[in-house]
């Protein structure tokens, strides 16, 4: 199989069940964040020195598959037939966990913080900041999207925060103050 297909010469790409969109549709601009999303987390992943922060990316990064083809799907069709490709609140409720267990080992916050730190912390604030980029276009989809999926990636913002807190913590670099 070639990785070039031509049919996205014209500016046009397809949706799960072959609808044709303009590739500067709002929904292909959605699942693009969460691609762009993904490479972040992917950068994050090969520079964490902590294997417990590289096996959550590497969940984080399975997710982001999922949720992706979930908005490239808007008729919901693959969530009957590839269950690896949907999200469910458990695996929200996942996401809380991971926090709280984190957030148990760092110092409170006290004060805004600016991103940087390690080459990991500085990776996880910029994946942050797309996820709340991803956040916006799924809110701003015409057709509503699952709330799931918006309870999964409002979460994931929060946890990237902390995850970029925890790896600076862990490399013993410190806290800038804003």
């Amino acid at each position: 199989m070639k990785i070039y297909t031509k049919t996205g010469d014209a500016g046009e790409t397809s949706l799960f069940g072959g609808t044709r969109v303009s590739k500067s549709d709002p929904r292909v601009a959605a699942y693009g964040d969460v691609d762009e999303l993904n490479a972040h987390l992917g950068l994050a992943r090969v520079a964490a020195a902590d294997a417990e922060i590289a096996g959550e990316l590497l969940q984080l990064q399975r997710d982001l598959f999922a949720l992706g083809a979930q908005l490239a799907d808007p008729s919901g069709k693959i969530a009957a037939h590839v269950s690896k490709a949907v999200l469910r609140e458990t695996d929200v409720e996942r996401l809380e966990g991971v926090i709280d267990k984190l957030e148990a080992g760092l110092p409170p916050l006290r004060h805004f913080i600016l991103a940087g730190g390690s080459a990991c912390g500085a990776a996880l604030h910029v994946a942050r900041a797309v996820c709340r980029r991803a956040e916006r276009g799924m809110v701003a989809l015409e057709a509503p999207v699952d709330p799931v999926l918006l309870k999964y990636v409002n979460r994931l913002s929060d946890l990237l925060f902390v995850m970029a807190r925890t790896a600076n913590h862990r490399a013993g670099a410190e806290e800038t103050p804003w």
